[in-house]
């Protein structure tokens, strides 16, 4: 006789089932993203009690405006103005803290951990600030705290690097880590429109920060290139150790002659490693990449990290970094796998205080000077079109021993201001800035010069 198929939840006539564990979960924050995790997990909510075995109550929120309308439906009880109220609620077993910022955050954050509940939250510039306050706070509470959606939206980097290849070391982790200066630089490339304009419909789209620094001078990178530091070596960087760059000096001159050269530039979160002393450089630099590698052809918003590892090799990584779906799925993630470790079907994430798990591998990794980190250098020059000036430049650059391995000069009218497009063998990032220092101080030289790295990643 074929038996009827029952719910998950029903009870069969030959087995009582043990009636699931009720999960509660609350959040902190309900904007574009803990609409899409509320949205989600209400439309997937069956499929996703099943796979866990547990019931998920989406209990509470704390919000700025409980008044406001929102897409998505939420009984206005479910609603306070207090993130404390929520972080510290006992009913509740899991915060999702997705309001942003690192004041009132952190306050909300640690409080949960210090109740021993879980946090999973998507803000990589609260972690990058107290990320060892942070992981002390869920050590002492027995809490934890779950961060996926704080680098790269919707690729797993972090579950990637801390339990996929944790058996490797890692001599080199880069990636494009901001989908909005990925789409202005994918515009200027493929359809010759300047920085300005690309800009104006970037924000009319949306992509970009209400603090448009965090995009476009690099630090929304910085952040998360932190982040994937300490996964990588246990290390943590503090930001001001971390040279940052964004993308505002470049021209679609630099696009085009990079193209000519055989690359494209995109900006790069960089976490290198030396082989031979073990030290470790995070830096943030708009970057020529050969056009060879695959993450030259990450374009418009979407994210890519290479990642290589002593054992795997180099691994590539690619998809949507930001966005309320990408984002979601990350922290409903993060979500499924705080409640298998409620229920105890799965291991906590490694114990966050020791997670300089990788200090056991790298001993007191320190951080490299500039003079540890070598490559190859673009440099552009805006100087007077008049006869020596190359050769004034040559001189400076062979005084501090760096050697030029090319020059572009696009023509120009005698007397008036002409570009010098220059690229060099390999030096080292000190070097090179005491280069442009001295190359700023001659009379022919009209503006500060433009740097970029260029890529020699052995990947």
């Amino acid at each position: 006789m074929r038996l009827p198929v029952r719910s998950f939840f029903s009870y069969s006539p030959f087995c009582k089932m043990a009636k699931p564990r009720t999960i509660n979960i609350g959040f902190i924050g309900l904007g574009i993203v803990g609409q899409g995790v509320w949205k989600h997990i209400q439309r997937n909510r069956a499929e996703l009690e099943h796979r866990l075995g547990a019931r998920l109550v989406l209990h509470s929120a704390a919000v700025r405006d409980p008044a406001k309308k929102r897409p998505v439906r939420i009984s206005r009880s479910r609603l306070c103005s207090d993130p404390l109220a929520v972080a510290t609620d006992p009913k509740l077993d899991i915060v999702c803290e997705l309001m942003g910022g690192t004041t009132l955050a952190k306050k909300a954050t640690l409080a949960a951990l210090r109740c021993g509940k879980i946090v999973v939250s998507a803000n990589k510039a609260l972690l990058c600030q107290s990320g060892e306050k942070i992981f002390q706070a869920a050590k002492k509470g027995g809490g934890h705290f779950f961060f996926e959606a704080s680098v790269a939206g919707g690729i797993p980097i972090i579950k990637v690097i801390r339990e996929g290849l944790v058996a490797n070391r890692f001599d080199l982790i880069y990636g494009i880590l901001n989908g909005t200066c990925n789409y202005i630089l994918t515009r200027m490339d493929c359809e010759g429109l300047t920085f300005d304009e690309t800009i104006k419909e970037a924000r009319r789209l949306g992509y970009v920060e209400a603090d448009e620094s965090l995009d476009l001078d690099g630090w929304d990178t910085a952040h998360k290139a932190v982040i994937l530091g300490y996964l990588a070596h246990g290390k943590w960087v503090k930001l001001r150790q971390v040279p940052v760059e964004g993308i505002r000096r470049i021209t679609l001159e630099d696009i085009g002659w990079a193209r000519d050269l055989g690359y494209k530039i995109k900006l790069l979160g960089i976490v290198s490693r030396d082989a031979k002393n073990g030290k470790v450089f995070v830096r943030v630099q708009p970057t020529l990449i050969s056009k060879t590698k695959i993450l030259s052809h990450v374009d418009d918003v979407f994210n890519g990290i290479s990642v290589t590892g002593d054992i795997v090799g180099t691994t590539v990584h690619i998809g949507r970094g930001a966005g309320q779906d990408a984002t979601a799925s990350a922290v409903i993630s993060d979500i499924t796998d705080a409640v298998s470790t409620l229920l105890g079907k799965t291991s906590p994430p490694p114990a966050e205080g020791d997670f300089g798990g990788k200090t056991s591998v790298i001993p007191g990794a320190e951080l490299a000077d500039l003079s540890d980190i070598s490559g190859h250098y673009y440099i552009r020059l805006s100087v007077v079109d008049k006869p020596g000036v190359l050769a004034e430049v040559s001189a400076v650059m062979a005084k501090l021993g760096v050697s030029i391995a090319s020059v572009i000069q696009p023509k120009a009218t005698l007397g008036k201001k002409a570009t010098l497009i220059l690229t060099t063998h390999s030096s080292n990032e000190k070097i090179i800035q005491e280069t442009c220092r001295n190359l700023k101080r001659l009379k022919s030289v009209l503006n500060a010069p433009f740097l970029l790295r260029i890529a020699d990643f052995k990947d």
